[in-house]
């Protein structure tokens, strides 16, 4: 089960380094809300907008997702990872993190991503280096 929710997590990162919207959407539940780290509510459907052009690779020349943490309760899973991007612009890096917690719910044996909730993260809160799960340069893959 658990590495079910851990390949979802991938996937879920993964179609937002892709732009994937239909692969995104088939994830989510019809419920689906985002609470985004200024604390609004992202409906469905504007967050599918947004999903279509929200990574450029120009713009996030590195991004990573590390210290992944799943738990399990019966048909209801907490999936919480950190996100480090670096941010490009005007010819200026900064750096940040952002934890995300996503609440999937199992129906029909599916597991279906209902919300996603992102928290910025303190510079002295960072999560280490070795938790990273996968890391992405110019929008590829790194090993």
């Amino acid at each position: 089960m658990t590495a079910e929710l851990r390949a979802l997590n991938a996937r879920f990162i993964n179609n937002f380094i892709i732009n994937d919207v239909a692969g995104h959407d088939a994830i989510l539940h019809e419920g689906f809300i985002c609470i985004a780290s200024t604390g609004t509510r992202v409906s469905r459907a504007d967050y599918l907008k947004a999903w279509a052009t929200g990574f450029d690779a120009e713009r996030i020349p590195y991004y990573d997702y590390r210290d992944e943490k799943i738990d399990v309760f019966g048909d209801t899973a907490l999936v919480r990872s950190t996100n480090k991007r670096v941010g490009l612009k005007d010819g200026v890096e900064t750096v940040s993190m952002t934890m995300y917690t996503d609440i999937y719910v199992r129906e029909g044996g599916a597991w279906k991503c209902v919300q996603a909730r992102i928290t910025p993260v303190a510079s002295d809160h960072y999560p280490p280096d070795e938790t990273i799960v996968a890391k992405y340069v110019k929008g590829e893959a790194q090993p």
